[in-house]
C-alpha cells in the first residue's frame, strides 16, 4: 500500500489519489442512506410485529438483525451498482477512461456498452454488500449493547463499536471486492479515437470464474489483495459516519 502511493503520487500527482472521488461521493449519497435508512425500517418494522425481540431475553435476535441487514444491502447496491462501475473505471488507468470526468466516463460506458454496462459486475457487488451489511450493522448494534453499561450511549461507546465492525466488514468482504472489481474493469469494447473495436482481453465468464481463476493463477491470498487499504478506508469510513449519524439521532 505504501509502495503504491508512493509511486502514484509521485509519477501521477497527489490528484491521482482522488482519482473517482464524485461517483465516490454519489455513490455514499444512494448507497449509505438507501442501506441505512432500509436497515433501521426494517428493524422497525420486525420489532412491531415481534420478529426482532426475544420474548424470553427481551434483546434482538442476531438472525433478525442478520436479515434485515442483508435485505438492505441487496436493495442499496443493486440501485447504486452504476456509479461503483464509474468509480472503479475513472480509478484504472489506460482503459478507455483516463483523465475522463464522471458524465464523459458515464457516456462513454453507455455509449459503447450500453445499460448493462453500467451494471456490470452486479452480482458480485450485491454479493459483497450483503456480506458488509451482515457483518458490519448487526456487529456494531451488539457491540454498542454490549458497551452500553461501560460507556453508555456516547462517543466512546459509537467510535469502538464502529471500529471493531469495520475489522469485520473488510475480513469479510475483501475476496468479493477482488472479485467484483476485475469483473467491473472488464471490457467488451475497446475505444480508440471515437472508434469501438472488439477487445482481445481474455474476460471472466462469472464470479465464480474470476474466483477460481485469480486463485489457480495467483494463489489463495490474491483473494484478500488490497486488505489492509480497504480496512484503513472502512475503518474512518465507519467510525465518522456512526458517529455523526448517533449525534444527529439527538437533535
Amino acid at each position: 500500500m505504501t509502495d503504491a502511493f508512493i509511486k502514484i503520487s509521485n509519477e501521477e500527482g497527489l490528484r491521482a489519489l482522488y482519482s473517482g472521488i464524485w461517483p465516490a461521493v454519489l455513490r455514499q449519497a444512494t448507497y449509505g442512506t438507501i442501506k441505512f435508512g432500509t436497515y433501521y425500517t426494517l428493524k422497525k418494522y420486525a420489532s412491531q410485529r415481534g420478529l426482532l425481540i426475544d420474548s424470553e431475553t427481551g434483546t434482538e435476535r442476531v438472525w433478525g438483525n442478520i436479515l434485515c441487514a442483508a435485505a438492505a444491502g441487496t436493495i442499496s447496491s443493486a440501485i447504486a451498482n452504476p456509479t461503483d462501475v464509474l468509480k472503479v473505471r475513472m480509478q484504472v488507468h489506460g482503459k478507455g477512461s483516463e483523465n475522463k470526468g464522471l458524465f464523459q466516463c458515464f457516456n462513454e460506458i453507455y455509449r459503447y456498452e450500453g445499460v448493462r454496462g453500467l451494471w456490470r459486475g452486479v452480482g458480485p457487488t450485491s454479493q459483497r454488500a450483503v456480506v458488509i451489511a451482515a457483518v458490519e450493522l448487526p456487529v456494531y448494534d451488539f457491540c454498542k449493547l454490549q458497551l452500553m453499561n461501560t460507556f453508555g450511549d456516547h462517543v466512546a461507546n459509537h467510535f469502538i463499536s464502529s471500529f471493531i465492525a469495520s475489522l469485520g466488514s473488510a475480513i469479510a468482504s475483501t475476496p468479493i471486492d477482488v472479485i467484483r472489481t476485475r469483473l467491473m474493469n472488464q471490457k467488451h469494447l475497446t475505444v480508440q479515437n471515437s472508434v469501438a473495436t472488439t477487445t482481445t482481453q481474455k474476460l471472466y465468464t462469472g464470479s465464480f470464474d474470476c474466483a477460481v481463476q485469480t486463485v489457480r493463477n495467483e494463489g489463495l491470498l490474491a483473494l484478500y489483495k488490497g486488505f489492509i487499504p480497504t480496512w484503513v478506508r472502512m475503518g474512518p469510513w465507519n467510525i465518522i459516519f456512526f458517529i455523526t449519524y448517533e449525534q444527529l439521532k439527538k437533535l
